[in-house]
């Protein structure tokens, strides 16, 4: 699979289909809350490989089927066969688990999770590596490694939910593996805000479709620069940013705009 077939693509283990420049990709397990599969785990990673290429694709909704977003790994399509699994296959296993945030942070379209229901484990993971989070109020998550006797360092938990929500908050979430609401939620920063689940994908679509109307190149390096000044201090952010912006300043999409805003007129951006 590569880029340039991302409109044709047939997902096995989830529904995927793009709508203009927007991919909509839904989690379709609804019976047992869309949990995930070794073979789903792999199928995303790749299917977010791939978006770094674009392939027409500008951002990414994310939602689950049948009023759940995702409970996480199958607990006996993964749970039960990781007990007797040896060392090199777990580790071949949570690098694969790894590999999929690692591949949503990378790729340039800016993810939207829209969050119905059950958004716990892996889901929750999956949620928190996406860009903005949308939840209805019917949404509950839960970070429940330690409920299964693993430590809360999954899929970069550690790393990515301090930095969403604090690190006080973050470790007690992590410590305990309880759920919060999504009133809880949104209080605490983790969702951009809590709609009726009416206006659940609507108003991820509207986010998403703003954003594929928008210069693509100042999107693609927006997400990178919030992913890597993580682990600058100020001065070197400050030199990344003045960089970045420089080779932003020779797009054809800030001529576009300088030539509209002249005009009184409203920019058509064509994502160079």
């Amino acid at each position: 699979m590569n880029g340039s077939d991302l409109s044709a693509y047939e997902a096995r283990n989830f529904l995927w289909r793009v709508e203009g420049r927007v991919g909509f990709l839904t989690l379709n397990r609804p019976e047992r809350k869309n949990p995930l599969t070794f073979e789903s785990y792999a199928e995303l990673r790749d299917l977010f490989r791939a978006l770094a290429a674009g392939g027409g694709v500008r951002a990414v909704v994310i939602d689950g089927a049948g009023g759940n977003f995702c409970s996480g790994g199958d607990v006996h399509e993964i749970i039960g066969p990781l007990t007797r699994m040896d060392e090199r296959g777990l580790l071949d296993f949570t690098r694969m688990t790894g590999d999929l945030i690692r591949a949503m942070r990378a790729c340039p379209q800016p993810v939207i999770a829209a969050i119905d229901g059950t958004c716990a484990g892996a889901g929750a993971m999956i949620a928190l590596a996406s860009d903005f989070r949308y939840a209805t109020p019917a949404a509950k998550a839960a970070f429940l490694f330690v409920r299964v006797g693993l430590a809360g360092c999954d899929m970069g938990a550690c790393t990515l939910l301090p930095r969403v929500i604090g690190q006080g908050r973050a470790a007690e979430l992590l410590y305990t593996g309880r759920a919060f609401d999504a009133a809880e939620g949104e209080r605490i920063g983790f969702f951009n805000a809590v709609v009726p689940a009416e206006a659940l994908l609507p108003t991820a679509t509207k986010l998403a479709c703003e954003i594929a109307a928008g210069p693509t190149l100042a999107h693609a390096l927006t997400k990178k620069m919030l992913h890597v000044e993580w682990n600058m201090g100020i001065d070197e952010a400050l030199d990344s940013e003045a960089l970045a912006q420089a080779w932003l300043m020779k797009s054809n999409d800030f001529r576009r705009a300088y030539e509209a805003f002249a005009a009184k007129k409203k920019p058509v951006f064509e994502g160079d």
